[in-house]
């Protein structure tokens, strides 16, 4: 795949006596959406681990946009244009939600950030602008001065995809982005998501309800116990008897 922005190659992962990853080879095109699925314990997260530079792989190689980031630590990999969103939302609890939103920005641009610069992101007008939209595009601009704290498990996560956004990246990763929303709140990030692929944003998936996989998916992975078992079109996947044995059952 000649257009790939992510390439990962022979990946392999273990813990102990337990091979998380085995033989991983993952090609992301430029601009489009690839989810990753399988059941809980497959390796998933794990492998978005090892893309940011969070878990060093035991062999093999990953590239992002022509570097090879191998063993880069996560900052230098942030930097180049890679973005996340965990698992559990990582939010600065104790700031207000558009603070929350400006302070990657300021850090990406100017390499570093300290809490004692808080207050010079008052000054940062085009920079609040920016971070007022975003919070509005995910429906939390009513909450812009609430400490991060108040927000609910649902509300966090969008937040933290706002803080991902106003940093601009080539990559977006997102760890189960709509756990813990209600179906309205789903329904709005997969909209938000749409609107990001129009601006021609990578993004990679991981996303247990199926739903949001075949709403946003050009292109999907199903990996099973470390290893990547399908790889396809989302109808391919959806029809792939060996998918629906290992995990998707009657999902559709």
């Amino acid at each position: 795949m000649n257009n790939a922005v992510l390439h990962v190659s022979d990946v392999q992962k273990s813990f102990g006596g337990l091979r998380a990853l085995t033989d991983i080879e993952l090609q992301v095109e430029k601009g489009k959406t690839h989810a990753i699925i399988g059941p809980n314990g497959a390796g998933k997260s794990t492998l978005l681990n090892v893309c940011i530079g969070r878990l060093p792989p035991d062999s093999g190689t990953v590239t992002f946009d022509g570097h090879l980031i191998t063993g880069r630590p996560p900052y230098e990999i942030n930097q180049l244009g890679v973005a996340r969103v965990f698992q559990t939302p990582e939010i600065f609890p104790d700031l207000s939600l558009l603070q929350n939103v400006m302070v990657p920005a300021f850090a990406k641009r100017d390499g570093t950030f300290r809490m004692s610069a808080l207050s010079s992101l008052e000054k940062e007008t085009d920079l609040r602008d920016e971070a007022e939209k975003l919070l509005e595009d995910v429906g939390l601009l009513q909450f812009y001065a609430k400490l991060a704290s108040s927000l609910s498990r649902g509300d966090k996560r969008r937040l933290e995809l706002a803080m991902c956004l106003i940093q601009h990246p080539k990559l977006l990763l997102l760890d189960e982005p709509t756990a813990g929303m209600s179906r309205h709140d789903t329904n709005r990030t997969i909209d938000l998501l749409k609107q990001i692929k129009e601006r021609g944003m990578t993004k990679v998936i991981i996303e247990h309800d199926m739903h949001v996989v075949f709403s946003l998916a050009d292109r999907i992975s199903v990996l099973a116990q470390g290893k990547i078992i399908a790889e396809g079109t989302p109808d391919e996947v959806r029809g792939s008897p060996r998918v629906q044995e290992a995990y998707l059952g009657g999902a559709h």
